[in-house]
């Protein structure tokens, strides 16, 4: 292998200004997919253009030299025809190579592919590639606050350190600009949308201008979140009414202060009329309302208004329908530099949903599908969970609102209109950035599926191995397959069947399925999601018998969720009430057939440590140490899930188990009292565990 003389070695880190992923901490994760590995050599680089003009191609070139590219390669970047982002890359005789793009960020992509693809052991000797991205902005949601903590985070506290900023720069805010852009993610919602009224203040405009000079030149737009009462709480105003005069104005005047800072900021995410969130309803306004008055505020600076349609209210008989109900007669009136952003379930990140009904239902609006990278209802940082399978499941998925294109992929997927995807960060300042190593599987997934929702959970799962951990096929094969199965696992292990949302309050990481209170909201309550009793259990969506959360759907999608016979036992739960001696599609009882469910989630579980344990030889100690200490809090796990609900259940019905099945070993009395001290920040160690 050719080796670079010291001083020009010496250059190469200072040029790549990655001081963290190039020391001592490479074998805990940190570097996450873009592992460093000592290969670099000198290959002859030519850029057409003006060289030092763009931040951008300086980092292209010197990504080359990281990846030990040979032979001469021209950056094109004047390629008109082509969409922001795209690139081609062909190699002719002699092993030229050039890469043409329209601008320079398309350059660096294509230049993170062929690390790709080296990497992977791709044929690159012949190599002929065009790449666009299928959403014209791809985004990480981050809920980070501003004291440092993250909602719903897992892998410890904010990298943003704002009492740091402005004159303190993390390294870790362009580590993490170049991870987004080695997969294409080209935009970041740097806070909570919970938000603060304080992060348009002043003094936090210059802290993210420093952010956003970092995220520059790896083609990260900010976003912010913004809270819809700032004119009051921040500007002084006594109303933030979306008709106000003062309040446009004071927008209008915001938006012109942050992009004389941040020329390219991308826009504003929103939160408004939900969980107590204010919005323009406080006003007797409607969502219509105060989206497109934003929106005008960012119009004059290509700015766009991200609006969320995750709304609900106490006095709904069903929490699943409310979304569809508010915003579907909105249709065609929100202006088209708003984009509505949905959930990719009805209700809020389950292990399983259908898809959110709304997808097809608004053909005038601008949708985009919001997914959870980070594992609030899946285990947070301590279950294995590779979610590509959960992603596609919904992308893939026929809406049957159109005649053709009517999957949720295409009908929110474009590069002729506004277009997006978002998933919610699972980054902290651990150092391997998402507390479990596999865990950094799901941001790479997301970010491989945002640029190209066509592609295969399975590629995607052994890229990301390969790319990760090992590149023997010895190792490939074996944990691709359990990552694939991994998803399924969890399901089966804490709500087979269409069961959901009966999990312990607040932190959502153990199982509850007898929670309630007195006086508490129903929809807070684990017993109004499964409405187990005596004889059945299963909440009725139909339009028979139930609350008609069916009739949302187009045909035939409706007349299969409608009718028990048809409706698949993945969702059989979700839309219907079942009575436990009923037989399900493989023949037998509901109880049957969930007591197995929960079984096989469990024996999943242990099958996954048998797996690790094999996988010894091709990880370091470090990492290997990792993932099986993750592993066996996953399958204790497991455990309690299986006993908490099957005990509980059969408390209600008073049904034997099956006899082949394996038994409790916990206490249902014991269970119930069990009490996480589970921090905003953290993850339950094994020692917190019942």
């Amino acid at each position: 292998m050719k080796r670079f003389p010291y001083k020009l070695k010496s250059l190469l880190v200072a040029l790549i200004c990655l001081p963290n992923a190039l020391t001592a901490i490479a074998d805990n994760g940190h570097n996450l997919w873009l592992n460093d590995s000592d290969r670099h050599t000198s290959p002859q680089v030519s850029i057409t253009g003006k060289r030092n003009d763009s931040p951008t191609l300086r980092i292209a070139e010197n990504e080359l030299k990281r990846i030990g590219w040979e032979g001469a390669t021209t950056f094109d970047t004047g390629k008109r025809d082509m969409p922001e982002g795209a690139y081609s890359i062909m190699r002719t005789g002699g092993g030229a190579t050039t890469i043409s793009a329209s601008s320079p960020i398309g350059v660096l992509y294509a230049v993170y592919e062929l690390d790709r693809m080296m990497r992977c052991q791709q044929d690159i000797l012949n190599i002929n590639v065009k790449e666009s991205p299928a959403y014209r902005y791809r985004v990480l949601n981050h809920w980070d606050n501003p004291d440092g903590t993250i909602e719903r985070g897992y892998a410890g506290f904010s990298i943003w350190k704002w009492d740091e900023l402005p004159d303190v720069v993390s390294p870790r805010y362009e580590e993490y600009a170049r991870a987004c852009a080695s997969v294409g993610i080209n935009a970041s919602v740097l806070n909570n949308v919970n938000a603060k009224p304080i992060i348009l203040s002043d003094e936090y405009l210059s802290k993210i201008k420093v952010i956003a000079d970092q995220f520059r030149p790896y083609g990260v737009k900010v976003f912010l979140s913004v809270n819809f009462a700032s004119p009051k709480v921040l500007g002084g105003l006594a109303t933030a009414d979306p008709f106000d005069k003062e309040v446009k104005a004071w927008w209008k005047a915001k938006a012109k202060e942050i992009y004389s800072l941040i020329p390219d900021f991308g826009g504003f995410l929103v939160k408004a009329n939900s969980e107590g969130e204010a919005g323009p309803c406080d006003y007797g306004r409607t969502h219509v309302d105060g989206a497109n008055m934003l929106a005008d505020a960012l119009r004059p600076h290509g700015g766009i208004v991200m609006w969320r349609a995750f709304v609900y209210a106490p006095s709904s008989p069903d929490r699943v329908m409310q979304a569809y109900d508010e915003f579907k007669p909105f249709d065609g009136k929100f202006k088209d530099n708003v984009i509505i952003q949905v959930k990719n379930g009805p209700i809020d990140f389950q292990p399983r949903e259908p898809f959110s009904p709304l997808f097809g239902s608004m053909p005038k609006t601008n949708l985009m599908v919001e997914f959870q990278i980070t594992q609030e209802y899946l285990g947070a940082s301590n279950h294995l969970c590779y979610l590509a399978p959960l992603f596609k499941e919904t992308l893939d998925a026929d809406t049957h609102r159109m005649p053709a294109k009517s999957t949720i992929k295409e009908i929110t997927a474009s590069n002729d209109r506004l277009s997006a995807i978002a998933g919610v960060a699972n980054i902290g300042d651990d150092p391997n950035w998402c507390g479990h190593l596999f865990a950094q599987s799901n941001w790479y997934a997301f970010g491989r599926l945002a640029w190209n929702p066509d592609m295969k959970a399975d590629e995607i799962a052994a890229e990301w191995l390969k790319l990760t951990l090992s590149a023997d096929p010895a190792f490939v094969s074996p944990m691709t397959h359990l990552m694939m199965e991994s998803r399924e696992a969890v399901v089966n292990y804490m709500m087979p069947m269409g069961l959901h949302h009966i999990f312990a309050r607040d932190h959502h990481y153990g199982p509850a399925p007898w929670f309630e209170m007195p006086d508490m909201r129903r929809d807070w309550t684990a017993t109004y999601y499964h409405q187990a009793d005596a004889d059945g259990i299963g909440f009725d969506r139909t339009m028979a018998t139930g609350s008609g959360a069916t009739s949302q759907y187009a045909e035939p999608i409706r007349l299969m969720f409608e009718n028990k016979a048809t409706c698949p036992d993945k969702y059989l739960l979700w839309f219907h009430h079942v009575a436990w001696t009923d037989k399900t599609q493989n023949g037998l009882t509901l109880w049957e057939d969930i007591c197995r469910h929960y079984d096989k989630g469990l024996q999943q579980a242990r099958q996954f440590q048998i797996a690790w344990d094999k996988m010894r030889p091709y990880v370091d100690s470090e990492k290997f140490a990792h993932v099986g200490d993750k592993l066996k809090i996953q399958t204790h796990d497991a455990q309690w899930w299986k006993d908490a609900c099957l005990l509980y259940f059969q408390s209600i019905n008073h049904l034997p188990f099956p006899d082949d099945m394996e038994r409790p070993v916990y206490d249902l009395d014991r269970l119930k009292k069990v009490d996480l001290p589970l921090k905003l920040h953290g993850c339950p160690t094994r020692d917190m565990l019942p």
